[in-house]
């Protein structure tokens, strides 16, 4: 596992500009000449540089609308050459790499089921070895930082080294507000190990609908990410695909402009210094305390293993466990504390402590 990527920083590119958010925008679909250049009309006027329109699109159901295909890369080209946008689209095959090289396009990004298959990714990276195109990579489907980050390996190894990523949340079996479960933490832990990776938040597949659109592009942007990935259609609700998480180029422009805030990264007044570290350093305290209580924590699981083996008892007594969390997030949400928080913290907690009772008890079998 690569503890660093060659990159080439994202002001490096040619089309992305701080100050933050660097924007891409367009349609989920080409769906027609006339579609496209509207809305890139549209998007252009407000200075909106990139544009997106999806060529090829992976759906779930065969017979739903899968993309215009190679017609479209034209149109793509009839925008740069009209409005002096840059243009992307989705790939998933070393054909569609070839096909979007051939025509010009400016970047490229792959899709959340491509990069949940190394084998697509690796023949994607050998199609762009030694050429100079920008890729970013959406999150694969299931929340598996490793995934992402092989999908990444692949492309770098193969000499990509101006690459990115686009958070667009993962799928979930439970019913969620949002279309696909945000998973910040995921994305938090990518931005943590690698932080010389541009980042962009996808905050239309991650709501599904466009009422979500403005809260998540805000947590991406309170989170420091470089930029946001949004659909944009000139007419949505007639839309072939995804008409429900598309918004105009005005209500793009909107929202960029007038609505969302964007935070510094820093600053160097001595106020915020001086609070800033004080608070710091009482999370710091607070942090050994914890380890400290984790340790102990632990030290009782050991002995409870021992225990339960020298009285032939099983390691999991899940009617303990259940009650047991459900009153650990009762009395959590008291203090104001997050019931998925709680849920997904206790239940780490009890994987561990079941790991080291199995260890006790296949140490006492020796």
């Amino acid at each position: 596992m690569a503890d660093k990527l060659d990159l080439i920083p994202i002001t490096e590119w040619g089309f992305f500009t701080l100050p933050r958010p660097m924007v891409i925008a367009g349609p989920c679909s080409a769906e027609s000449e006339a579609q496209v250049m509207e809305t890139a009309k549209g998007l252009a006027s407000f200075g909106i540089h990139m544009f997106r329109a999806g060529i090829w699109k992976p759906r779930t159901h065969p017979g739903c609308f899968e993309g215009i295909g190679m017609p479209g890369l034209k149109w793509l080209q009839k925008v740069k050459e009209t409005y002096g946008m840059f243009v992307c689209t989705e790939v998933a095959n070393r054909d569609h790499v070839q096909a979007c090289l051939d025509h010009g396009l400016d970047m490229l990004w792959i899709g959340a089921r491509t990069t949940a298959n190394p084998f697509l990714m690796q023949e994607i990276a050998d199609a762009l070895r030694g050429t100079d195109i920008p890729v970013l990579v959406k999150n694969p489907v299931s929340p598996d930082l490793e995934l992402w980050i092989g999908a990444l390996e692949r492309l770098n190894r193969a000499g990509v080294r101006k690459l990115g990523v686009i958070h667009r949340g993962f799928s979930a079996f439970q019913s969620t507000t949002y279309r696909n479960d945000p998973g910040w933490r995921i994305a938090i832990e990518l931005r943590t190990r690698f932080p010389e990776l541009p980042f962009f938040a996808d905050p239309s597949h991650m709501g599904g609908d466009r009422k979500y659109l403005l809260e998540l592009s805000q947590r991406a942007m309170d989170l420091g990410l470089e930029g946001l990935m949004i659909e944009s259609h000139c007419n949505p609700s007639q839309a072939l695909s995804d008409a429900k998480q598309q918004i105009t180029p005005e209500e793009l422009r909107a929202m960029l402009c007038e609505q969302i805030v964007v935070r510094d990264a820093d600053s160097q007044s001595a106020d915020y210094r001086d609070n800033i570290d004080q608070l710091r350093a009482r999370i710091d305290v607070i942090d050994e305390n914890l380890l400290s209580i984790l340790q102990s924590r632990m030290s009782v699981s050991e002995k409870i293993g021992a225990y339960k083996k020298d009285h032939n008892i099983a390691i999991l007594q899940m009617g303990r466990w259940d009650a047991l969390l459900d009153d650990m997030v009762r009395k959590g949400e008291r203090e104001g504390l997050d019931e998925r928080f709680l849920r997904s913290l206790f239940s780490v907690i009890h994987e561990e402590s079941v790991r080291i009772q199995n260890v006790v008890l296949w140490e006492k079998e020796k």
